[in-house]
């Protein structure tokens, strides 16, 4: 018997619930309060979407820890154990959420033994689920994912972001990054603003890759889950083996790409999750 598919299937639910929450919130006039900065922003329905899940799932698993992007930003340590950990981004493309642009989503990854188990991410304004379960695949409102199997850069469609660090410093390494990858040629770079729904336009075969430094844990450990399963993989943006904290990624449909992808990446290494109180990019 599957220990963790009671847990899945009550993620699934909660995030349905979450979207309901979102959507409505989105007719309504919000507050909108700033972080770090004046493009990081959070909303009171940030605030209620995580209060909700960790409520929900605190009365049906009372053991299970909590890594929540908004608790992490109130001041709770970003610490993962190898406790059953559910790993919430309430509201994934928050800016997207505030300009009602339409690719915004609920972010569920959930880990044991520090190793993804599930992810569910709810794109809420299309009424998408995707889902994916470690050994049991990935789907898209029941329909089973698959990455693309290109394996020729030049053919191939990358998502990125720009973060919202505006160091001169920083910004340079980003389109530095960007002009290389653009210039092997590829047939065009796009960003959907969330960092979840690019890794499940990955999953799904709509882009072959997606990289970016400076998201967080809660980004992208419920679509991380989604992508392998769907056949693609996980990497660091300098090659390596991918680190849940590292706050780098690159999510990809094949080794091929992602090893042309990485050499044009101009890296650098924000403070990791798990070393101190971090904001969302």
């Amino acid at each position: 018997m599957d220990p963790w598919q009671d847990a899945m299937d009550h993620a699934v639910a909660v995030a349905r619930r979450a979207g309901t929450l979102v959507r409505d919130a989105v007719q309504k006039d919000m507050k909108v309060m700033l972080k770090s900065s004046s493009v990081d922003l959070v909303t009171q329905t940030d605030q209620k979407v995580e209060n909700l899940i960790i409520q929900s799932v605190t009365e049906k698993f009372p053991t299970h820890c909590f890594i929540g992007e908004e608790s992490v930003a109130a001041g709770e340590a970003c610490l993962l154990t190898d406790q059953p950990t559910w790993i919430v981004d309430p509201v994934d493309g928050t800016t997207n959420f505030v300009h009602g642009y339409p690719f915004v989503a609920v972010s569920i990854g959930f880990t044991v033994n520090k190793q993804l188990e599930f992810g569910v991410v709810y794109s809420c304004l299309e009424d998408k689920m995707y889902t994916g379960r470690k050994g049991r695949g990935s789907f898209c409102n029941g329909l089973s994912l698959q990455v693309s199997s290109q394996k020729d850069i030049t053919q191939s469609m990358v998502a990125t972001e720009f973060g919202s660090n505006r160091d001169p410093e920083v910004v340079d390494k980003i389109f530095c990054s960007m002009r290389r990858i653009l210039c092997l040629p590829v047939h065009g770079m796009r960003g959907a603003g969330s960092a979840a729904l690019n890794m499940c336009h990955v999953a799904a075969g709509s882009v072959e890759v997606y990289y970016e430094t400076g998201i967080h844990c809660w980004d992208v450990a419920a679509a991380g889950v989604i992508v392998t399963e769907a056949g693609g993989l996980l990497m660091d943006v300098d090659g390596g083996p991918f680190d849940l904290m590292s706050r780098r990624v690159v999510a990809v449909n094949c080794q091929i790409i992602g090893d042309r992808v990485v050499k044009q990446i101009e890296c650098f290494s924000p403070q990791r999750d798990d070393e101190g109180p971090q904001h969302k990019t």
